[in-house]
């Protein structure tokens, strides 16, 4: 499949906004945050305006973008339509909590307890959401398997806690840094876990179909020779990527390299030897690499039509 940048940037952005919101819920439920702390209402003020900049980048995918309100019509059998009401849903609660840390007293149990718990569940909705846009999709094999769901929650969730421990670091909030650190490594660790694991599925994936099954000519030997066409159309624009397999290993190194296994490292010597500058390395090293994975993400996916125009792909 062709990656398309405005999604790629979506869920990136949008996967450190709720990992980051679950971060704050948690560590205010908990106790180890302060909900009334000077860093408190900026780090939730990140998380909202990482949503609205992944809701915005979203809407660079729509051909036109003054009817995305009809994407909303379809909730009862799309899980696009379900993301879309859910996230608009999440946003605002996120705002809501805002207001309440701002305007409400120290004790009020709307903004220590209630909030925070809802925003879990609307983060966790949401993620279950963008998985199964993509998980139900049964005739992309690299796609339909539960390990996709996986891959959003806990990509997700490793970001967002690497995020809140960073902007902890940064802003002197010794409270959330120390509850962030002590639950990033291990959700990058797991998020590293599965995709490694899809990595190796799809290595793996064989489509069911061949060319001689999609023809009815039973050649053992059937090769294409043109893409069936004197010029280009949608379908070989929008479901092959283009690029070389030396470009794909390329990506996957990246990808590996910079968004699991040295944002690990960094993290693995900040709890050896605490160090506010490392979480920061963590994320230099952590967004971009993300980017990279989830291109990957995009690219690997195979049309069963990529049969019909595998010259072009």
């Amino acid at each position: 499949m062709k990656p398309a940048w405005s999604v790629i940037l979506f869920t990136v952005l949008a996967g450190y906004g709720q990992g980051l919101a679950v971060a704050l819920s948690f560590g205010v439920m908990s106790g180890a945050v302060d909900p009334n702390g000077f860093g408190f209402p900026a780090a939730l003020a990140c998380s909202i305006a990482l949503m609205l900049a992944g809701l915005a980048s979203s809407f660079l995918h729509l051909g036109h973008p003054m009817r995305a309100w009809r994407a909303a019509a379809m909730w009862r059998t799309s899980w696009l339509s379900r993301e879309v009401i859910v996230m608009p849903a999440f946003i605002g609660w996120l705002v809501l909590w805002w207001l309440a840390v701002n305007v409400a007293p120290p004790h009020d149990v709307l903004a220590r307890s209630v909030l925070p718990a809802g925003a879990v569940v609307l983060a966790a909705v949401l993620w279950l959401c963008t998985g199964m846009i993509y998980a139900c999709i049964r005739f992309i094999r690299e796609w339909s398997h539960p390990l996709t769901l996986w891959y959003y929650l806990l990509t997700g969730l490793g970001s967002g806690l690497a995020l809140a421990a960073s902007i902890g670091a940064a802003g002197g909030e010794r409270g959330l840094l120390l509850f962030a650190s002590r639950f990033a490594w291990a959700a990058m660790l797991a998020s590293a876990a599965i995709r490694f694991a899809m990595l190796a599925r799809n290595g793996a994936v064989r489509m069911p179909s061949t060319l001689q099954s999609a023809t009815g000519i039973r050649a053992a030997r059937l090769t294409q020779m043109s893409m069936g066409m004197s010029a280009g159309s949608f379908n070989t624009r929008e479901f092959s990527h283009g690029r070389t397999p030396v470009t794909i290993v390329r990506v996957t190194l990246a990808a590996v390299g910079a968004g699991f296994a040295l944002p690990l490292a960094l993290a693995s010597l900040a709890a050896l030897q605490p160090s506010p500058w490392l979480w920061l390395l963590v994320l230099v090293s952590q967004a971009p690499g993300l980017i990279a994975d989830r291109w990957l993400y995009f690219a690997q996916a195979r049309h069963p039509q990529s049969l019909y125009y595998q010259r072009v792909a």
